[in-house]
């Protein structure tokens, strides 16, 4: 490094080739070189000569970027050196104050992390760097520029203090809310007083300056008003949960109506790329939480925002700007977020206000390719309107049922006017995005039932129109096929819009004359599933189906099954027109319609993946079993499921891999009805397992061949298998399917791992169905006394996992993007399979040491090589991976401690620094996991130890066993130390979700660990101000009182009782007192 980049020209390449280069081996080169300058004792002075000499911005963006990683290292720079550069920054922007805007934010960036970092750093008695806010009053007296830089100061600051960006959350809680009561209000106050000053001259927004001013402003308001208060760092995409926890302190801000004015005003004289910014900052306003004002005060809160919604509906000009727009929406949805119906409704201005809200609604349904992701807002705030209709006491008039069915009736005639748009001018189709449709509609099935008879009588009348017009084009020769695809794109948003207000039946309290208009409408879309029926193939058309299957599912879930009365009114209309009597009628239905699909849609994934979900459900369901064997057409399937009669079946190479996956859903629906009648009538599984045999012998016949053809079938054999064996959950049922496959079929599927090991496509459904054989659900793998299955199956499994394992190694190291499909998502399969053998309860693995089988050691022999050949940050990276490996480590710990305490050092120090790592992920499946492992072993350990001086003869090899372990831990004692240190740190400083599970290895870590335990305990106590070090004392001695030296259940339980007090008096008392910064127990790590 040092030869290349000595001077400022070389530094320059060196930018070039970092930011604007498009050669990516140069760029590597450069970013190498980047991290040794960093790491070089001369990047100081380099940085130096790059900000005073360099010629280009982009010179200026590597020094800002040096020094920013500077500062945020783990072993921080002197205090004076941090002061140096932090006021070196200050005068070199404010001496420049024409650099490019990226270069200032990023050096402005590096002044925001020195402030977080020393945040409680003190200097003669004086916090040295918590001075910013004076200095940054110096820029805002200057010029524009200055005072940009200044703004920009804060606002970066602000947002830094936001950023979870230490390693320790509990150190950046303890900074941030410092930051919150010293500072944020002011620089809050600060900016509000800058806006006002704004306002107070005329504008003259064709000066740039001014106007990049008053966005940064804006947007440092934002930043405080989007500041984590409480440290929830709720999930940011969670639009619909906000609430602004703002402090109590800021009340008499926002009670000062020139507050809300001053943002309503600047709304309005901005032009919109600024005004939707302070539309932003209403809608945090808005979302204030209800606790900072008593109810009176409230109330005028509320009003004040009333107005100004009143003030941007009679002037909407701004509205055209789809940035105002969207922000507007959201605003309006947050109005019935935090505040009730009844609140509402008492706003003198609520009346007119509610007319133009809904005005405005029904234009924006109206215009709906304008911002269509901001009608959700729109519809949240009618849904949530309406749904509150029954709960107000108030007597004032809320209007809804003035207002909702007309926002109904316009997004039905809306959305059917789209469609010839649509169509004639080829754009996307709103009905492709299934998401954005369903979520809409979910919305909408809500307000569809406030006044539910003028949405039926508009419904009816529409449906009948178009179902007539399609009809007569499908008679009519000379139709033209625009027409027809503006016909079916109407009718499908029909059929979607009858079975959304179906679904609405319950959410909204519902009559017989509602159930009765319930059945007028599903009886027209009935009738239009046998007319486009009887015309297959020839009119089919997939947006219809798709809305017929969601219309059908929602008939289900609202009239199909035990929860409604047999005579409900739904089905009056429908017997007459139809015979449909009651949900068996509907039902038999049903399966007919699931049939059709199967035989007709077979080329078409999305109707046939549907379906079969649908068919899924209905095969869950409660009435189903005891009628399913009376329909014919689930009689047709039970004997037919072969590719000729439900072509989604077949195996030819037009349909891609990923549509196989289909079929494990439809077996498991398929084996469900079979099992209603089966009992123990083993003919009839041999009928309903005929194509599956047929298959299988015919790979048996071609599989030397070396034949492609069979690798499809293998692929679709081992989904369909999956799907039967995951509802076979019967013991005689299971055996059944136990002897039909082996040991005729397994080696096939064996010798296939064995070839194909290198084709994800292939392993992966072949080994999933392997761990589907393997569980032991509802003790269904329990076999008799007499029979050997259940050592059996262990040993073909053992088989498969050791050929997999063995193979996928040679494939050597792997790249990024392929390590997870080629390897590890085997593996992880793999485990889980393992996992399921070992805690099912059905195989004594005692047995295999016994009698010299060695297919249980070659299997652990397997897991380890396969671990070993994956790092540790992958286990944590990968979730699956993470939630087979380590609840294998579980059953292992808890029951095959004698192969744990046999592993070499090396393989034994990966698995417990695992453990290390895994207890502080935030899956609590992984975390829970490893405190459970670490428990069995530090108790194995405990016992041992316990034993050791009166250990008889007789059991010589388990005491070696344990010595073994014991010398390993002499030889390694930080390894259980730091996982005290990171359990103690969990209790004292996280939000520890599972407490009981961290308890329960902590006590056996402290008894093995006391001297340990004290100092580590001694440094907390000591790391506090003298008055806290007493009371802290105090919980410490409490923790352990009562407490015995052994680790009974009795003893493990109180301890558990004494921790969670613990924790609660920790907390207690360090959050007494913010000024003092505990420092967290790494450093004893």
């Amino acid at each position: 490094y040092h030869d290349h980049y000595g001077s400022l020209a070389e530094l320059e390449v060196l930018c070039t080739h970092l930011y604007v280069g498009t050669d990516l081996t140069q760029r590597i080169e450069a970013e190498k070189a980047l991290l040794e300058l960093i790491d070089s004792p001369e990047c100081l002075s380099k940085c130096q000569l790059l900000l005073e000499q360099g010629t280009t911005s982009y010179a200026q963006l590597l020094a800002a970027t040096c020094l920013s990683k500077l500062v945020s290292r783990v072993s921080p720079l002197p205090v004076e050196q941090r002061v140096d550069i932090r006021n070196y920054i200050l005068n070199y922007v404010a001496s420049q104050p024409k650099l490019a805007l990226f270069v200032i934010q990023a050096l402005i960036q590096v002044i925001a992390k020195i402030t977080k970092l020393g945040w409680f750093e003190v200097q003669k008695d004086q916090f040295v760097f918590r001075e910013i806010i004076a200095d940054v009053k110096k820029f805002l007296q200057g010029t524009v520029e200055h005072c940009i830089i200044g703004v920009i100061i804060l606002s970066e600051l602000t947002q830094e203090m936001n950023l979870v960006s230490l390693p320790s959350n509990t150190k950046h809680r303890k900074i941030a809310t410092s930051f919150r009561d010293t500072s944020l209000k002011d620089i809050l106050v600060l900016a509000c007083s800058l806006l006002k000053e704004v306002l107070a001259k005329p504008l003259n927004l064709q000066d740039q300056g001014q106007q990049n001013l008053v966005m940064q402003v804006l947007k440092l308001v934002l930043n405080c008003l989007n500041f984590d208060f409480i440290g929830s760092s709720a999930d940011e995409s969670a639009d619909d949960l906000c609430t602004v926890q703002i402090p109590t302190t800021w009340r008499t801000i926002l009670l000062e109506p020139e507050t809300l004015d001053l943002f309503f005003n600047l709304y309005h004289s901005l032009p919109p790329l600024l005004s939707q910014l302070a539309l932003s900052c209403l809608v945090q306003f808005a979302s204030t939480r209800r606790s900072l004002f008593s109810s009176p005060e409230r109330a005028k809160y509320l009003g004040n925002l009333i107005k100004g919604v009143k003030r941007i509906l009679e002037n909407p000009q701004g509205l055209s700007d789809p940035g105002n727009y969207h922000e507007f929406c959201r605003f309006l949805a947050r109005l019935k977020t935090n505040y009730q119906l009844g609140e509402l409704v008492m706003v003198k201005e609520y009346p007119e206000v509610i007319r133009l809200i809904a005005n405005f609604t029904i234009t924006s349904l109206q215009h709906w390719e304008f911002a269509p992701n901001s009608v959700h807002y729109l519809l949240t705030l009618w849904q949530r309107m309406v749904a509150s209709v029954p709960f107000v006491k108030s007597t004032e008039p809320h209007l809804l049922d003035t207002y909702a069915p007309e926002i109904t009736k316009a997004f039905i005639t809306s959305r059917l006017e789209s469609v010839a748009i649509v169509v004639r001018d080829n754009l996307d189709d709103p009905l492709d995005d299934t998401a954005t449709v369903f979520q809409q509609l979910e919305q909408l099935c809500t307000v569809s039932r406030c006044e539910y008879e003028k949405t039926c009588t508009l419904l009816v009348q529409l449906f009948d129109q178009n179902a007539q017009n399609y009809q007569k084009l499908l008679h009519s020769p000379s139709a033209i096929t625009v027409d027809k695809a503006i016909q079916e794109g109407r009718l499908a948003w029909l059929v979607y819009l009858v079975g959304t207000v179906v679904g609405g039946r319950l959410t909204y309290t519902s009559t017989d004359e509602h159930d009765a208009m319930d059945g007028e409408l599903s009886c027209r879309v009935f009738q239009l599933i046998s007319l486009m029926d009887t015309g297959l193939p020839q009119c089919s058309n997939e947006k219809i189906e798709l809305a017929i299957l969601w219309f059908l599912d929602q008939f289900r879930k609202t009239y199909v099954g035990d929860q409604l009365q047999r005579t409900s009114k739904v089905y009056a209309r429908m017997s007459e027109v139809l015979g449909i009597t009651d949900d068996n009628h509907v039902l038999e239905t049903f399966m007919t319609k699931i049939v059709t699909n199967l035989k007709y849609w077979g080329r078409c994934e999305p109707v046939i993946s549907r379906t079969l979900q649908f068919l899924n459900d209905l095969s869950v369901g409660y009435p189903f079993y005891y009628i399913s064997m009376k329909i014919d057409a689930v009689k047709f399937m039970l004997k037919n499921h072969t590719s000729e009669h439900f072509p989604f079946l077949g195996i030819s190479d037009s349909y891609s891999l990923s549509d196989f996956r289909c079929r494990t859903t439809f077996y498991t629906a398929l084996t469900r009805l079979l099992m209603v009648d089966l009992g123990e009538d083993e003919d009839e599984f041999e009928n309903f397992m005929l194509p599956l045999t047929v298959s299988f012998e015919t790979i048996l016949q071609i599989f030397n061949n070396n034949f492609k053809q069979e690798d499809r079938m293998l692929i679709g054999l081992a989904r369909d298998l999956r799907g039967i064996a995951f509802a076979l959950n019967t013991k005689t049922s299971y055996t059944m399917l136990f002897d039909w496959i082996y040991p005729t079929y397994l080696p096939i599927l064996q010798r296939t791992i064995e070839r194909w090991y290198g084709e994800p496509a292939c392993t992966t459904p072949i080994l999933k169905l392997m761990a589907e054989l393997m569980q032991n659900r509802s003790q269904r793998l329990n076999f008799d006394v007499s029979s050997p299955n259940g050592i059996l199956l262990f040993r073909e499994a053992s088989k498969m996992i050791c050929t997999y394992g063995n193979q996928i190694l040679s494939l050597g190291s792997l790249s990024k993007d392929q390590i997870y499909p080629m390897k590890l998502k085997g593996i992880s399969i793999c485990y889980s399979a393992l996992k399921s053998a070992l805690c099912g309860n059905y195989v004594s693995f005692g047995v295999f040491k016994l009698y010299g089988d060695n297919h249980f050691d070659n299997v652990l022999q397997a897991f380890v090589k396969m671990l070993l050949s994956v790092s540790h940050s992958d286990l944590l990276q990968y979730r699956k991976l993470s939630q087979s490996y380590y609840p294998l480590l579980e059953c292992l710990t808890q029951d095959h401690m004698s192969f744990i305490t046999n592993l070499d050092p090396p393989v034994l120090l990966y698995v417990l620094t695992s453990i290390s790592e895994g207890l502080t992920t935030f899956d609590t499946v992984v975390s829970s996991s490893c405190c459970t492992s670490l428990d069995y072993i530090v108790t194995y350990l405990f016992k041992h130890i316990a034993k050791e001086g009166k250990k008889p003869l007789r059991c010589r090899e388990a005491t070696q066993a344990g010595q073994r372990l014991l010398h390993f831990m002499q030889q390694n004692p930080d390894v259980l130390q730091q996982m005290m240190s990171v359990l103690m740190n969990i209790i004292v400083f996280e939000d520890c979700r599972n407490q009981w599970s961290v308890s329960r290895p902590l006590l056996g870590l402290i008894l093995l660990n006391e001297k340990y335990f004290s100092e580590l305990r001694a440094s907390l106590i000591n790391s506090q101000p003298l008055p806290k070090q007493e009371v802290l004392a105090q919980c410490f001695r409490n923790l352990m009182e009562g407490v015995e030296q052994n680790l009974s259940i009795k003893n493990r339980d109180r301890f558990t009782q004494n921790l969670s007090v613990f924790r609660r008096d920790v907390a207690e008392a360090l959050r007494n007192d913010g000024s003092s910064e505990p420092c967290s127990l790494d450093m004893m790590s």
